[in-house]
């Protein structure tokens, strides 16, 4: 029998009902296969790990983790997120890549990091000739300096001017951070995308406290909001495919109808139902017990079972989008859930 797995750290919501999810369906569609969360008893060299997928919640803060995923996925695991594109990846990147993708994004500049890194000095950065005034002309003011690398709306600071950035940068330490201009929007929405082919778009408004910022609505009306939600997924739907992320969620801001791409590198994005609402969060157990199913029937041990993106396959415009449920948009969170039929079983996904 083929083992499905969650690995994951705080979170409670998600894995559990995940987990049930996926053992439900498989029951009642009569598979060889169950769910659990990851039991890691022993990690040695070149010995795979009994699961043939894993879904990956937790190894971005646990770097004993990122390496057993790795050797993992070298035994064969079908690993999601791919555990060596994640630790190659960072948000700066992303955003070059959108730039040549066509994909609107705000004006951003890389700043160095306040304090040296360890062990070095101001020799170290000899080759750095920085023109402060150029870089602060990019971005302008009220602008966003948050890390080049991380989540979680950590060490992010909305600054009003040049004297705002020099009280703030040395609160960094040896951060490397993004200086991002300010997109004021009209509508905002986080977008789960799932195996590069399922999107969900949600309405979101960052401004709110945590626990009510899903609870929001579409603001565009009519053909306009038609029109914004196709380009939307859409926009997801490249970058994903892109950057070879099968579990992501993708951040847009809307101003005066255009979509700037925000955050799209969050491979283990929020799916706490105390946040996301009981509709987003039915949402994402059900997709993702699809994905992870379709994932360990194609999945064969002792072979390379990974994905990774187009940018890597040397093929930027990327292979177009397998084919996709209508993309949902949900109400706002406190509504209730509505009971859902069983979905056709999907085609195998097809190994990159």
């Amino acid at each position: 029998m083929k083992k499905i797995g969650i690995l994951h750290g705080q979170e409670d919501t998600y894995p559990q009902a995940f987990v049930d999810r996926v053992n439900e369906k498989a029951k009642k569609q009569g598979l060889n296969l169950m769910a659990e969360p990851v039991a890691v008893v022993k990690v040695e060299q070149g010995v795979p790990l009994d699961y043939a997928v894993i879904i990956d919640r937790i190894s971005q803060d646990i770097p004993f983790y990122r390496a057993m995923l790795k050797n993992a996925a070298l035994c064969g695991t079908s690993v999601i997120n791919n555990p060596f594109w994640w630790s190659a990846d960072e948000k700066f990147f992303n955003n070059c890549l959108a730039v040549k993708l066509g994909i609107p994004v705000p004006k951003t500049i890389l700043l160095p990091s306040f304090n040296h890194p360890d062990d070095t000095n101001e020799k170290s950065l000899r080759n750095l000739k920085l023109d402060w005034n150029e870089m602060m002309n990019v971005s302008g003011f009220p602008a966003y300096m948050k890390p080049h690398s991380g989540g979680g709306w950590k060490s992010v600071y909305r600054l009003n001017d040049l004297n705002d950035f020099y009280a703030k940068h040395p609160e960094t330490n040896q951060l490397v951070m993004l200086l991002q201009e300010e997109i004021v929007f009209d509508d905002y929405f986080r977008c789960y995308c799932l195996d590069r082919q399922d999107v969900h778009i949600m309405p979101y408004e960052p401004r709110n406290p945590h626990h009510l910022r899903y609870d929001s609505q579409v603001k565009a009306q009519g053909d306009a909001a038609k029109k914004l939600l196709a380009t939307v997924k859409d926009y997801v739907l490249k970058l994903n495919v892109a950057l070879g992320y099968d579990f992501n969620t993708v951040e847009f801001a809307v101003k005066d109808g255009i979509p700037y791409a925000i955050d799209f590198c969050n491979p283990a994005p929020d799916a706490d139902i105390n946040s996301v609402g009981q509709a987003n969060f039915d949402w994402i157990v059900e997709a993702s017990a699809d994905m992870a199913i379709r994932r360990a029937q194609a999945q064969e041990f002792g072979k390379d079972n990974l994905t990774w993106g187009s940018y890597v396959r040397g093929n930027l415009g990327g292979e177009a989008a397998k084919p996709a449920a209508k993309t949902k948009v949900d109400a706002p969170a406190k509504a209730e859930s509505k009971a859902k039929a069983e979905p056709k079983a999907k085609a195998e996904t097809k190994k990159k």
